[in-house]
């Protein structure tokens, strides 16, 4: 279905946006990667798929190498046609005890950098008359939750980005919706219920179920794969006119 077409997933060599590269990658996209850690392994996976894989490893924090990321992106393949703007961090604090330079970063990674890497997109996109731009923000991009004050305003505000960009674009071949995951059983997540588990003495399955429980009704976590597939379908003809949707794939937490 994506034959010819690029798409760009920033902060994706691990978790959801490697799942979303790889099944992009499936449906025939090229793919440039971009985070940090271990590149190889990553770029080796999406090239098993029968995809051309490029990366570049953009601080997402600093403009100038976003800028650097998408010449880049162009100069390999032509222009970006598909847009997933995935990179983001955590810091957990209350607002009093919030370091500034946290809040700074979070924000950074997590708002600016999807403001600087669409803006640079865009007139490509319009030029060609089709593209795709998705944001993943998460349900905290819906609802708060305590000691998150950064992660929660800066997907409040990636919702809010996507809205505008959408309604902007409305009349062209070209979306952008958001993607709002719950728990996502990630490798960082998995360390959370292993330690969990040893802690208390609990089986894997309790100590998944205590981790869900406060939040996630269906207590079973997103997986990457799950969330790749919900992008194939925004880059699909069926979602043409699916524009400026908060799209929560959250197991019923923001239906509570």
């Amino acid at each position: 279905m994506l034959k010819g077409k690029t798409a760009l997933v920033t902060g994706s060599t691990s978790g959801i946006g490697l799942g979303i590269a790889k099944a992009l990658a499936r449906q025939g996209a090229n793919i440039v990667l971009n985070g940090f850690g271990d590149v190889e392994g990553p770029k080796a996976e999406v090239q098993a798929l029968g995809a051309r894989v490029a990366y570049h490893g953009a601080d997402m924090s600093k403009p100038g190498e976003i800028e650097a990321m998408m010449k880049f992106a162009a100069a390999q393949f032509g222009r970006v046609d598909i847009l997933v703007n995935n990179a983001g961090i955590q810091h957990v604090a209350p607002v009093e005890d919030f370091p500034p330079e946290k809040w700074d970063a979070i924000i950074a990674i997590n708002l600016s950098s999807a403001f600087h890497a669409s803006r640079l997109a865009l007139p490509a996109m319009k030029a060609a008359n089709w593209g795709r731009i998705i944001n993943v923000a998460s349900v905290h991009g819906l609802v708060a939750s305590v000691q998150k004050s950064a992660y929660v305003a800066a997907k409040h505000g990636l919702v809010g980005l996507t809205k505008v960009t959408a309604l902007e674009n409305a009349t062209t071949g070209v979306t952008c919706n958001a993607i709002c995951p719950g728990w996502v059983l990630t490798p960082l997540v998995q360390k959370q219920v292993d330690a969990k588990a040893a802690a208390n003495n609990w089986s894997n399955d309790e100590a998944t179920k205590q981790l869900l429980g406060e939040k996630e009704p269906s207590l079973q976590f997103t997986t990457p794969e799950e969330l790749g597939e919900l992008a194939v379908f925004f880059c699909s003809p069926a979602a043409n006119n699916v524009r400026g949707v908060a799209w929560n794939m959250d197991g019923g937490w923001a239906a509570q």
